[in-house]
């Protein structure tokens, strides 16, 4: 396998022009980001965010409006698919059906006019490398829709790019086949060390697969991080619910300190250690919590009241739904076997660990 290289978006724009008298659509607005070399990046983010889009551009498939695209130090951003070393995985897979799994994989090393022993030899390893060499005769519609997704991508890694992007491709499988191919993707990629980008509107997808996951909305990049930062150190409401189950609290800004915001917010005073720098006064504020960062207490006791309105028992935790002035506030029991559950119907106070909220300035629209 040959070395990796990087990936660079300088100032990334894509507009898609007035058509049939609608306005233009700016569907990627001045991207900026590199992807080190080896590492996986996510690009995370509604439907309509722009992330397939910046993967297509990426790719090649789709001109960017303005700024350039670099894989290693070569500048790609006018060049053609075949021209750019990348290999693409997907949604669809894309299959030939007529051919074998072991055909569908040699396809792209067959128009490179590779020798039949070398084609046959790298089919095989790579089979072997996706778990399907006692399949090499099957056709694909014998095939598992998880077993479909290792040949395509058995197919994109076999040619040996230097970039492997993915779009979505998990997308058309169920829950437990989904898990299974995360990890697999992400030992194939780690082993091989090989760059990738993939493209999902999965957040568990993201957190599990990624060195970096980039957030996007409505076009625009609204932070990059590794998963835990996105996740601990969310920059907005948006990222912050999008990464992430979150319980947003209004709260009044009083002042602040050396040590961070005091303010004001249920039945008491708190100071909050951490928030994000557009946080100031005058202005709307959210404090951020998770529900692993929340804890019930005996009624009286915190600082908002609520009813526990549903236990919901996941074995390694306890989700618990309570009802406040506030809307419906999610609360995790970890490690249930050895804390109290409250029953449904007990009344009951939300605290809060200090260290493990954030504060965010307050938006008209949290996702």
């Amino acid at each position: 396998m040959k070395n990796s290289v990087s990936v660079t978006l300088e100032n990334i724009s894509k507009v898609f022009r007035n058509t049939k008298g609608r306005a233009d659509l700016v569907a990627v607005h001045d991207a900026n980001f590199a992807v080190k070399a080896g590492d996986l990046v996510t690009l995370l983010g509604p439907s309509g965010c722009g992330k397939t889009t910046t993967l297509r551009m990426i790719a090649g498939f789709e001109l960017p409006s303005a700024g350039k695209i670099r894989i290693g130090s070569e500048e790609v951003t006018m060049l053609p698919p075949n021209k750019r070393d990348t290999a693409t995985v997907f949604q669809s897979y894309g299959l030939f059906p007529h051919m074998t799994v072991a055909e569908n994989v040699a396809y792209g090393l067959k128009l490179r006019k590779l020798n039949k022993s070398d084609i046959e030899k790298k089919v095989q390893d790579t089979l072997n490398m996706v778990g399907l060499s006692m399949l090499y005769d099957r056709p694909p519609g014998q095939l598992s829709g998880g077993q479909q997704q290792r040949v395509a991508l058995a197919r994109s890694l076999i040619v040996e790019p230097s970039v492997l992007l993915l779009d979505e491709p998990l997308s058309n499988l169920d829950a437990l086949l989904r898990e299974q191919m995360r990890v697999e993707i992400r030992r194939i990629q780690k082993s091989l060390g090989i760059t990738a980008i993939y493209v999902t509107h999965d957040r568990v997808e993201a957190m599990s697969l990624s060195d970096q996951v980039i957030v996007m909305r409505d076009g625009i990049i609204q932070q990059i991080g590794s998963p835990q930062e996105v996740y601990e150190d969310p920059v907005s409401p948006f990222v912050a619910g999008f990464v992430g189950k979150a319980a947003f609290f209004p709260v009044e800004l009083l002042e602040k300190t050396s040590d961070g915001w005091r303010c004001s917010f249920g039945k008491g005073q708190m100071t909050v250690h951490r928030f994000a720098s557009d946080v100031a006064q005058g202005q709307g504020a959210l404090l951020m919590a998770r529900p692993e960062s929340l804890r019930l207490v005996e009624g009286g006791a915190g600082f908002v009241e609520g009813t526990v309105r549903l236990n919901v028992y996941l074995g390694h935790s306890i989700e618990t739904f309570v009802e406040t002035p506030y809307g419906e506030i999610l609360v995790q029991i970890d490690d249930p076997s050895s804390k109290k559950v409250w029953q449904e119907g007990s009344k009951v106070s939300i605290d809060f660990t200090a260290d493990r909220v954030k504060l965010l300035q307050q938006q008209a629209s949290l996702l």
